[in-house]
């Protein structure tokens, strides 16, 4: 199975500016022109919470709060890709970053960033008969996906915008990694004898020909050098995409993620 990048960066900056107009008083006898000291802004009511910030920037663009916390709720179209207990929020801002940093790399090279409406309506057609927790809504109906989306707090609009953005990075990813690489029938061989039928010993299945499963294990190891490859790439981009964490609660986490991926 390809590697899934997990739907669109909203890049809209915040800025606070606050401005204070002072008043000019008239000049006179024994008077100078004075202006009054602007007021103080007013401290904010106590136990208020800040509901949305930036929580990183990557050049231009800006990741904020509202925008992890998307990423989160997305988690749940792809459910063998992201186990529950690993979608915190530290995890799905990488996602984002990484997604963000391809999506540049992609516009710089004049790339679609987008799919054809009709190969996204397939993709989504088929998607939504593999997610387990669709069966019990019938999400092979419009109105049981449109009632599986609103209990995971998303929209059938954005769903098809993120999808469509998905399948553009995929078929960049697939286009600029997987040419020139090649798998020797050495390798599919080892591959066959030292992982396929250990693994199948293990559970107490009988092992097929190498014949009939070599296309698949050249699959696999095409998509293993793929991955690699792809992750070198995604390390010089985070290096040189003057990736700033604005909060400082996701830094220590990033940074832990940082030294797991080097290990």
């Amino acid at each position: 199975m390809r590697r899934l990048i997990f739907i669109q960066v909203v890049c809209a900056m915040l800025i606070a500016a606050g401005t204070a107009h002072a008043q000019e008083t008239e000049p006179g006898y024994g008077q100078t022109d004075v202006q009054p000291k602007p007021r103080p802004a007013p401290a904010p009511p106590a136990g208020a919470v800040q509901l949305d910030h930036v929580v990183a920037a990557i050049g231009t663009n800006v990741i904020l709060q509202s925008d992890v916390f998307e990423e989160m709720r997305f988690a749940a179209l792809e459910p063998l890709q992201v186990v529950a207990g690993e979608n915190t929020p530290d995890r799905a801002l990488r996602r984002l970053i990484d997604r963000t940093l391809i999506l540049e790399q992609m516009k710089q090279q004049q790339l679609a960033v987008t799919t054809p409406e009709e190969q996204v309506t397939k993709a989504l057609d088929e998607l939504r008969r593999q997610i387990p927790a669709c069966r019990k809504y019938h999400c092979e109906t419009d109105q049981g996906w449109e009632e599986f989306l609103h209990v995971e707090n998303l929209t059938p609009g954005i769903v098809r915008q993120r999808w469509s953005q998905r399948m553009a990075i995929l078929r960049f990813i697939d286009l600029r990694f997987r040419a020139g690489i090649r798998v020797s029938s050495d390798q599919i061989a080892a591959y066959y004898r030292k992982t396929l039928l250990p693994a199948l010993a293990k559970e107490h299945e009988p092992a097929p020909p190498l014949a009939e499963v070599s296309s698949r294990i050249q699959e696999i190891l095409l998509q293993q050098q793929v991955s690699g490859l792809f992750q070198d790439w995604l390390s010089s981009l985070r290096d040189e995409g003057n990736v700033r964490i604005v909060d400082p609660a996701y830094s220590a986490d990033l940074d832990a993620q940082s030294q797991e991926s080097a290990q």
